[in-house]
């Protein structure tokens, strides 16, 4: 399985804004973007002058991938399939994003980033609908319910995030048991996304 090893801080640079991929350190003063709010490299601050349309678009889309932890192949595939489906491209593109299972363990507190829900998943912590999946991917639908198992639910770092992190889990969830699981009440809408994307430039790079 592919995964990026590197520094993420520097990807947040790198996009010139924070994109909160290291959980409670992007909002102290720890932070390398509140040092340094120019791109990573030797020729960083070159890169702040004014880009083309082709560079607008392709920043968008690359910033979109490090939100949610996606390679380009799974993005593009994903993509093509929000393409065929009915409704506004870019709108069906981030409601796949946002229904994915390491997405809404993080939604649900469990997770200081999507990087640690992630691996919440992939240790078998998470289950949905009673059963324990391992799939960071796997994609939720409407009315199935996702839960922790008994001994996560003593994780000290479960318990942490739930107790310190201050995120409301967003309306098309329903939390339940303490904090311990949630069903997926309704499929997000745009509204309830939240995420700083541009997602109609996205539409605008792959399909020239």
């Amino acid at each position: 399985m592919a995964r990026y090893t590197g520094p993420v801080c520097r990807l947040c640079r790198r996009e010139k804004m924070k994109l909160f991929l290291k959980g409670p350190k992007c909002d102290s003063m720890k932070c390398p973007i509140e040092r340094r709010p120019y791109p990573p490299g030797e020729h960083g601050r070159d890169r702040m002058r004014q880009g083309s349309e082709y560079l607008t678009q392709l920043r968008e889309k690359q910033k979109a991938r490090r939100i949610y932890g996606v390679f380009e192949k799974q993005f593009r595939n994903l993509y093509e399939e929000a393409n065929r489906q009915t409704g506004i491209t870019g709108e069906n593109l981030l409601r796949m994003l946002e229904l994915r299972l390491d997405n809404v363990a993080f939604r649900a507190g469990w997770g200081a980033s999507r990087a640690q829900a992630r691996q919440l998943v992939r240790h078998g912590h998470v289950m949905v609908n009673g059963k324990r999946v391992t799939i960071p991917s796997y994609r939720l639908r409407k009315g199935e319910v996702v839960s922790l198992r008994p001994k996560a639910r003593q994780m000290i770092v479960v318990r942490h995030n739930l107790d310190t992190l201050d995120r409301q889990v967003p309306a098309w969830l329903e939390g339940g048991a303490d904090g311990h699981e949630v069903t997926v009440r309704e499929l997000p809408l745009r509204d309830h996304i939240d995420v700083p994307v541009r997602e109609s430039l996205i539409v605008e790079l792959y399909s020239k």
